[in-house]
């Protein structure tokens, strides 16, 4: 895929943990990491989050910063970033703004019932606010790790 054809990633401003609110344009002439996961402090949730955590230095010298949205208040996201000693900021989506705009909502079952939510879902978003790459539906074992290798290939 040339870079021409690279759509350009929606831009949002939405609350996050930290100094505050996050604009995917602000972060323009670096690379993005955007992880969407369904819930804070979920098995799942919390090993993809984990493994971000501790993939974190490698994202930063590859000039990649990472960001986790959730549909979770910016208190549920303050805790959980604290809980796993969180060295990147987690972005509160409560009005699924970001979910809309990169299409990560999806009819799930639970417990035999159809609910809404969050399709795990990685984008990385290149230097000049493009979608570089995107992977959805997700399985965390290893998934990190594609997504560094993919990160530490682009110019």
């Amino acid at each position: 895929m040339n870079a021409n054809a690279r759509p350009d990633a929606p831009d949002f401003s939405l609350p996050a943990t930290g100094s505050g609110p996050v604009s995917l344009s602000a972060l323009r002439g670096g690379k993005v990491v955007l992880y969407f996961y369904p819930k804070d402090n979920t098995p799942g949730c919390t090993n993809e989050t984990a493994d971000f955590r501790d993939q974190h230095a490698a994202f930063a010298s590859a000039g990649c910063e990472v960001f986790g949205i959730s549909r979770d208040s910016l208190k549920s996201h303050e805790n959980f970033k604290a809980k796993l000693g969180l060295p990147f900021e987690l972005i509160s989506d409560a009005d699924e703004t970001a979910c809309d705009a990169f299409g990560v909502i999806k009819l799930k079952n639970m417990y035999g019932k159809q609910v809404r939510g969050i399709e795990r879902s990685t984008f990385v978003i290149d230097a000049d606010g493009r979608v570089a790459r995107e992977w959805r539906g997700v399985k965390v074992p290893g998934h990190v790790e594609q997504v560094l290798e993919f990160v530490r290939s682009l110019a």
